[in-house]
């Protein structure tokens, strides 16, 4: 498919290719939706956990006498009705993770790009430079790529501090280098901004020749 591609001003400059392959594949939702309950579990810790009754360190000592009170019969305070006593029912350490074969986890990815491709939320970019990191250069920037008012994912092929450092600071954008593309982020965005360097990063490893 031929898609515009701009400049940093917004301007457009030329056109590119983008491979069917990866960008005009059928959207699963069902594998994306799988592939984002996968990420999302895979990044619990499972740490969370509770004392219950045998575990609690309070006095074994009889409450009160057993008759005679009016009231009801109980011999611990560890007692989980109790403040201080041990929890019912409360979490324990375990493992969230979860298994997706490897070629379902790389076809939710191409239905994920297909699906911004088909959304009109890939802007294609020639080239993405600043000279210095300038947060309200790059807001500059990103306005006048995307527009106003819009959450941007920015797509790096390498690292490149000066564009990671100015983008850090804007609340509703985030830089990701193109080989760690994920479910998550691609989804969680208005607008995804794709360099050509970057463009060439996601051909070698999601195209059906980088499996």
């Amino acid at each position: 498919m031929q898609v515009p591609v701009i400049d940093q001003t917004g301007k457009q400059v030329s056109t590119t290719e983008l491979p069917a392959d990866i960008f005009e594949v059928d959207v699963n939702t069902g594998l994306m939706h799988q592939a984002y309950v996968r990420q999302m579990a895979n990044a619990r810790l499972g740490t969370h956990k509770v004392q219950r009754r045998g575990e609690v360190s309070r006095t074994s000592a009889k409450w009160y006498r057993q008759k005679g009170t009016g009231r009801a019969r109980h011999g611990s305070r560890d007692a989980t009705q109790f403040v201080g006593g041990g929890r019912p029912k409360g979490p324990r350490p375990r493992k969230y993770t979860k298994d997706m074969p490897k070629k379902m986890r790389r076809q939710a990815i191409r239905c994920a790009l297909s699906a911004l491709l088909r959304d009109n939320q890939i802007v294609v970019v020639n080239d993405l430079t600043i000279d210095a990191p300038k947060t309200k250069a790059m807001r500059q920037m990103l306005d006048a790529m995307v527009g106003a008012d819009q959450s941007v994912l920015v797509l790096l092929a390498q690292r490149n501090e000066n564009i990671e450092r100015s983008v850090r600071n804007l609340p509703d954008a985030q830089t990701l280098r193109a080989n760690y593309l994920n479910i998550r982020d691609l989804l969680q965005y208005d607008k995804v901004i794709l360099p050509l360097d970057a463009l060439d990063v996601i051909k070698s490893i999601w195209g059906r020749e980088g499996q």
